[in-house]
């Protein structure tokens, strides 16, 4: 029986994830990473006046990265943040549901982005950032199938408004770029910031016997 493969920090330096989000654990434990702790940030998410939507991810990203780093001293500490976005306009993380209509009702029948900051803060505090950007299309909308993705309550807490890996994924009829990107996290970027600091892939230990 072969060993599960993980993906071990450099010196046994302890990872924590700055996020709640149990997408973005689940996503991480697909490339072997599973966090020593998860702490999530609070960061006000208000978006500057006239700030775009690239810049607002990255900084979003590495304000929940300071947040939580300094509460973790020696360790890795990973943060994240997606932005859907309509042209220039950054949609909300909808909270009900005539936000949820207000955000199906602008992507229906046309293309946006979904963009991804990804923070990486060292035990060293160095910060290591990437913005990973994919292009996503949504079919034209029925007023039914709206009134059905409304009642299936999955856009709750959903930038935009929709989770990609639900039902919203029989709207999706265009992606470009990252799939997991527009899941919570974009995973080769994830893992290139990782590996590049000294993250590396190797069996599990053993279990001791009982």
């Amino acid at each position: 029986m072969t060993a599960p493969i993980v993906l071990r920090p450099p010196k046994g330096a302890p990872f924590v994830l700055a996020s709640a989000s149990p997408r973005r654990s689940s996503l991480l434990a697909q490339i072997g990473l599973v966090p020593d702790a998860v702490d999530p940030a609070e960061a006000d998410e208000t978006p500057f006046p006239a700030e775009k939507p690239r810049p607002y991810a990255a900084r979003m990203a590495r304000a929940k990265a300071d947040a939580v780093a300094p509460r973790h001293p020696g360790a890795f500490v990973l943060a994240a943040d997606t932005v859907v976005a309509c042209g220039r306009r950054i949609l909300p993380k909808t909270e009900n549901t005539d936000e949820a209509a207000r955000c199906l009702s602008l992507l229906s029948g046309r293309r946006h982005r979904v963009i991804g900051g990804i923070c990486l803060i060292d035990p060293d505090g160095a910060v290591h950032e990437r913005v990973v950007e994919t292009r996503v299309g949504i079919k034209r909308l029925a007023g039914s199938e709206v009134a059905a993705y409304l009642a299936s309550g999955e856009w709750s807490g959903k930038a935009g408004g929709y989770a990609v890996q639900g039902l919203a994924a029989a709207y999706v009829e265009f992606l470009n770029g990252s799939y997991s990107n527009v899941v919570g996290l974009a995973l080769a970027e994830t893992y290139a910031l990782l590996s590049g600091v000294g993250f590396t892939h190797a069996p599990a230990a053993a279990e001791a016997p009982a």
